[in-house]
Parts: C-alpha cells; sequence; structure tokens
C-alpha cells in the first residue's frame, strides 16, 4: 500500500494544480461528498485561488447531491451514492452549474462504518468533466482508516487533473 499523503504532499499537488490551471486561464470547481471538502480547503490555502477555484459543494448526503446537482433520484436509487453514475452525474450537474473549464466530484466511503461486501469501506468514485473532455468516472480502493481514505481520494484527484491538464494542452 502506498503511503498516506502528507499535508506536505497535497499542499504542492494543489500548488502546482494552482499553478497550471492560472497559467492556462482556467476555471475549476469540487463537488464533494466523503472528503467532506478537503479538496476545496486544500485549493482555498494557496494564496490567489480565487483567479482559479470558483466554487467547491460538500454534498454529503443523498439529499445535497439531488438538490446542488442535480443527480437524479434514480440513480441513487438504482446505483447508490457510492457508484461510477453517481460521482459522473456530481461532475456533469457541477460543470452545468458553475462557469468552469472543469469539474471535478468525489463519493465514496471513508469509514469506519458504511461498507459492504459489493462497496467496502476505502471504495471511492472520481469523476472529471472538463471543456474538451467527455466526463469520466475512476473507482479506487483505498486503505487505512477515515483519514488516510479521505487524503488518498484528495492526491488521487488532484493527480489525475494534472495529467488531464498536460494531456490537454494546447488544445
Amino acid at each position: 500500500m502506498a503511503a498516506i499523503p502528507t499535508d506536505k504532499t497535497l499542499q504542492a499537488l494543489a500548488r502546482t494544480l494552482g499553478e497550471r490551471l492560472a497559467e492556462r486561464g482556467e476555471w475549476l470547481a469540487t463537488a464533494e461528498s466523503c472528503t467532506g471538502g478537503l479538496l476545496a480547503k486544500l485549493l482555498t490555502d494557496i494564496p490567489g485561488s480565487s483567479d482559479w477555484f470558483e466554487r467547491g459543494l460538500v454534498t454529503y448526503s443523498n439529499r445535497a447531491k439531488q438538490e446542488l446537482l442535480a443527480v437524479p433520484a434514480e440513480t441513487l436509487a438504482r446505483a447508490g451514492a457510492v457508484s461510477a453514475e453517481t460521482a459522473l452525474a456530481m461532475a456533469r450537474g457541477l460543470a452545468a452549474a458553475a462557469p468552469v473549464h472543469w469539474a471535478l466530484a468525489v463519493t465514496g466511503i471513508a469509514g469506519p462504518g458504511g461498507g459492504s461486501p459489493g462497496k467496502p469501506v476505502g471504495t471511492v468514485w472520481l469523476a472529471w468533466s472538463g471543456a474538451r473532455l467527455a466526463p469520466f468516472a475512476s473507482r479506487y480502493q483505498f486503505g487505512g482508516g477515515r483519514d488516510a481514505v479521505r487524503r488518498r481520494a484528495a492526491a488521487s484527484a488532484l493527480e489525475t487533473l494534472l495529467q488531464l491538464l498536460e494531456d490537454n494542452d494546447g488544445q
């Protein structure tokens, strides 16, 4: 198992992401469930983040996902809050509501309870949506306690968005 990302590691990822977004003149918004605002905190800890970070929503309950991100009740009933379908709906809903180039969504089970055989503690779905990118979601299975799951989810979200920015340079 990879080491739990430290504060320094998470801050460096957030800072690098902010620099890339600022260079490109692009904006980011986040929709978070299991990370409880950790991504928004990391991003807004950076002086000048108001030049590239537009908003962050913590949509912890299913009701919040429906009301603020337009996640269909049918999706939540059929697939559950921790699913590719819900993560994608969160990213799409955020992208539709926020005037941004990039939307990032996270939903999962940080623990220690709430897991099931099909979705054990540590299951996290991340989704990304970009102006020049079809929305997609990825499933992760993180080990460790609640804090470790949240930190690993945040690091994975930021690392992947950095890679997407690199892959979409000049487009």
